[in-house]
């Protein structure tokens, strides 16, 4: 008998289809000589400190850095995990060769391979090794199954990987806890959550710090079109005034009129991190909200697979589009436009070669029914954009009209669409992004003529310059993404551009267990550091672990390890001499310095204590004048109605006492709802649990 063992439940049964495992079997399918069984996602973990020596199992800074002679694994302690791992080493135990099904890529690799190593599976592996999930790519990749020895070296970046992250975990979180946390809060570090954290933090201190300046802006009014002079902001009044007197009273004269066709493809197809921005830019969902919500439709057969890190499709997948289009009845009118002729194959949006575990979250093509509003809104977003990559360029013409007077020169710019080309399934969608207001170019222009002239208005108006804005899970999704900016190694930065900080799947995690350790709080969509997650960042000696760059080696040298180029134990050595190194920098520290602990009383009271400093400009006489001032952009501080973080949100679930409370739109419930608990808790119900 072949036993294949698959990453989730949904895949291994789309499998056992294909190649005939059609009996429902306890844990598994049967038939035709194969038995298809799944895991959950992890199944095993890196063992436990208390599991390695007896004196890590109380935190104490004399027993660091904890640093195993070998690492090993252990099965996760959770009863349906232990309940389909007995039904899976009772397969493997018995079985003439495995098939290993898992994701194609470091995760999925290291997944299964722990499985099978606590199931002690002795007979031949195959590798399935697929991109899609078609039913095509599926027989193709079982008529051509390869070797598991071919990605040994993959398994081997991808334990790396957890090993690095253990070791910098488990050691930095008990140092920097013990050191500086009062023995009263768990001062988390992690490889991406702290310098996630560090750019939330960084970001803050550039909005407090930020003092602004004014400057003046030249504009004048010819022909109900404003012109702006193009030798840019004056810095003080006087110039600004002097260059005023120049033009007042004299004509304006155009000097040119430019008018250049373009076009604009349609947009990406969605990753899972485009639709966690798009979602929250849109609806406010978070990064989490979002993930789930995905998830759901992913269960439900209306999406592919969302955690994902490409834009692009496999070519296989170009033959099923028609059919997905077929299946989609409620959006035929947006289609009728591209209906009776073949589809366009654009290579923006079909390549193979760009296409890793899982292609791009596309719609499946089955009838969508019964949806909730929010899962909705996010099918919404992902069918319209599947549309929309079959619809030809917008089309497009920029026109440039420039200006004169005596020696100044002016300039507008406007924007007229020819063609909407895509454009046109997105025609009721009147949002605007917060980061991408239209301007005044998006804007159709009278028509002017070279060498015409007439009388203008002028108008010099003073500005001041502005802070950067608070991050949004929105901004900071793309700032974990595209983290290699921050990092001034040309060979780092190129690594990070390839995979960010954090994975896509983890992303999201990573944002709540900052709320969660009360590091940071939203106001409104706004992420606003605590003085926790301040003083913690400050308090950091190691640059390495609140920069950006020590993920950018990390994932170089996993890399390389992937690639053969590397050796994955000197990759682990050199991380254990690094550990030591910061521990024992940390225990010299004898400053006394401590950490503030805010608590969920904290961040109760936050938002009323500042709910007086706005009221301060009522002393003003009502008939007094605004001046430049009153707009001086100020730290911000928290919004008088902002909402403080749930209490609720993060506690043990009193049912399961596994998962952690997690609040939906209507009730609270335990964050492992996929596993089986089933406590729910109704929001009006006084935060009391049961």
């Amino acid at each position: 008998m072949i036993v294949c063992i698959a990453e989730k439940p949904s895949v291994a049964k789309d499998i056992a289809r294909i190649i005939g495992a059609t009996s429902a079997r306890d844990g598994y399918m049967e038939g035709n000589g194969y038995q298809v069984t799944w895991t959950f996602g992890h199944l095993c973990c890196l063992k436990e400190p208390n599991d390695y020596a007896e004196n890590w199992k109380h935190w104490s800074l004399a027993a660091l850095p904890m640093i195993p002679p070998r690492f090993g694994i252990k099965l996760i302690d959770d009863q349906g995990i232990k309940k389909q791992f007995a039904v899976i080493q009772k397969l493997m135990t018995q079985a003439d060769s495995i098939v290993n099904c898992g994701d194609a890529g470091q995760e999925g690799e290291l997944i299964q391979r722990w499985v099978m190593q606590m199931a002690k599976a002795t007979c031949p592996v195959k590798r399935l090794w697929i991109s899609s999930m078609t039913d095509e790519a599926i027989r193709e990749g079982f008529a051509k199954l390869r070797e598991q020895e071919d990605y040994n070296s993959l398994y081997l970046a991808g334990l790396s990987r957890a090993v690095g992250d253990w070791l910098l975990g488990m050691n930095a979180t008990r140092l920097y806890t013990l050191k500086y946390g009062q023995n009263r809060q768990v001062l988390s570090i992690g490889r991406v959550q702290t310098p996630t954290l560090a750019l939330i933090v960084n970001r803050q201190k550039e909005i407090d710090q930020f003092k602004p300046e004014p400057y003046w802006v030249l504009a004048t009014i010819y022909r109900n079109t404003q012109f702006t002079a193009t030798q840019g902001k004056f810095t003080s009044r006087e110039e600004g005034e002097q260059a005023f007197a120049t033009i007042e009273g004299k004509p304006f004269r155009v000097t040119g009129v430019q008018k250049k066709k373009g076009t604009e493809a349609p947009p990406h197809l969605y990753d899972l991190t485009s639709l966690q921005v798009d979602c929250n830019k849109k609806f406010s969902y978070s990064a989490e909200m979002t993930l789930n919500i995905i998830q759901s439709l992913y269960e439900k057969k209306l999406t592919t697979y969302p955690r994902v890190d490409t834009q692009f499709l496999s070519d296989d997948i170009y033959p099923k589009c028609p059919g997905i289009m077929n299946g989609l009845k409620s959006y035929h009118e947006l289609m009728r436009p591209i209906a009776g002729k073949p589809l366009i194959k654009p290579k923006r949006i079909f390549d193979t070669s760009k296409v890793t575990d899982h292609h791009a979250i596309i719609p499946t093509g089955q009838e969508a029914r019964g949806l909730t509003d929010l899962e909705h809104n996010v099918y919404d977003l992902i069918v319209r954009r599947f549309i929309a990559a079959f619809y030809p360029d917008c089309a497009f013409a920029t026109t440039t009209v420039t200006g004169a007077v005596d020696k100044i020169d002016f300039k507008v710019s406007g924007k007229e669409i020819l063609d909407p080309g895509w454009l046109q399934v997105y025609a009721r969608d009147t949002h605007k992004d917060d980061e991408a207001e239209k301007d005044d170019e998006e804007r159709t222009l009278e028509a002017f003529v070279k060498g015409e002239e007439g009388p203008h208005t002028p108008t010099l108006t003073e500005k001041q310059t502005t802070p950067p804005k608070p991050y949004t899970e929105a901004t900071l999704l793309r700032a974990m993404e595209t983290a290699g900016k921050f990092v001034d190694n040309e060979e780092l930065r190129a690594a990070l551009k390839e995979n960010g900080i954090g994975r896509p799947s983890s992303r999201a995690g990573i944002i709540e267990t900052l709320f969660k350790r009360h590091y940071i709080r939203r106001e409104r969509k706004n992420l606003i550091a605590t003085p926790t997650g301040i003083q913690l960042i400050d308090m950091i000696h190691e640059r390495l672990l609140t920069s950006c760059e020590l993920t950018g080696i990390w994932e170089k040298k996993l890399r390389d390890i992937e690639h053969k180029k590397y050796d994955a134990s000197q990759f682990v050595n050199e991380l254990k001499v690094q550990i030591t190194d910061i521990v024992n920098d940390v225990l010299r520290d004898n400053s006394n310095r401590r950490v503030t602990v805010t608590t969920d009383e904290d961040l109760k009271k936050k938002p009323a204590k500042r709910k007086a400093a706005p009221r301060k400009p009522a002393a003003k006489p009502a008939d007094a004048k605004p001046n430049a001032a009153d707009s001086t952009p100020k730290p911000v501080t928290p919004a008088p109605d902002a909402q403080p973080a749930d209490p609720m949100v993060g506690r043990p679930c009193p049912k399961c006492g596994q998962g952690t409370i997690i609040k939906g739109k209507t009730a609270y419930g335990c964050s492992r709802w996929r596993e089986g608990c089933d406590w729910r808790q109704p929001l009006n119900n006084d935060n009391k649990t049961q």
